[in-house]
């Protein structure tokens, strides 16, 4: 009785953690209030240099075959959380296959349990410093935590990251997680071309 229990809470709290982390998701991708009109205009030529980006490769193309070519930086970021989650979802399966499993015992029943609430949580703070750090004017980024350390990818100019860029990313996460200055490694992803 009292594992079924400490198992319940422990469902209880990987599914709070999964709701916190779709609501600030959901917060962060809505603004509320009025659009900054610097921020909108900004946006909005940046929108109209891409699109004439696009119909100059278009003209420029024979025979109708136009290609567009990628940023890599920006391929990156899209991989790197797509292959993050990926992982993540092959180690929930493997993780709720033993959970289930009606030989398991209740050790194992808890041990698997107590590393999907980890993993809840990993993907709670992950997604907290992304979205916060893009909130701080970053262009892109992907952090990825694991049992001891936090690693934050983000473009970088070819001189490298500024120290007051170091220094926002590296408040950003020892205030929203428990990593020390130690236990965080920056990744300066850079253009090459």
């Amino acid at each position: 009785m009292r594992n079924n229990v400490k198992r319940n809470i422990v469902i209880i709290t990987v599914l709070l953690f999964v709701c916190v982390a779709v609501y600030l998701n959901w917060s962060y991708n809505n603004k509320w209030g009025t659009a900054d009109s610097d921020l909108v205009n900004a946006e909005d030529m940046a929108m109209s240099g891409a699109e004439d980006e696009y119909m100059s490769a278009l003209e420029g193309e024979e025979e109708g075959t136009a290609t567009i070519e990628t940023d890599p930086v920006s391929d990156y970021f899209a991989e790197a959380r797509l292959t993050r989650q990926q992982s993540r979802d092959e180690a929930l399966k493997l993780l709720e296959i033993a959970a289930g499993n009606e030989n398991a015992s209740q050790e194992v029943i808890d041990s698997a349990m107590d590393e999907i609430a980890v993993m809840a949580t990993w993907s709670m703070q992950e997604s907290q410093v992304e979205n916060l750090l893009l909130a701080k004017g970053f262009a892109d980024c992907v952090a990825f935590i694991n049992d001891d350390r936090i690693t934050i990818a983000v473009p970088a100019p070819m001189e490298g990251l500024s120290e007051v860029e170091v220094a926002r990313i590296t408040d950003t996460v020892t205030s929203e997680t428990d990593f020390t200055l130690a236990q965080i490694n920056i990744i300066e992803v850079k253009n090459e071309e």
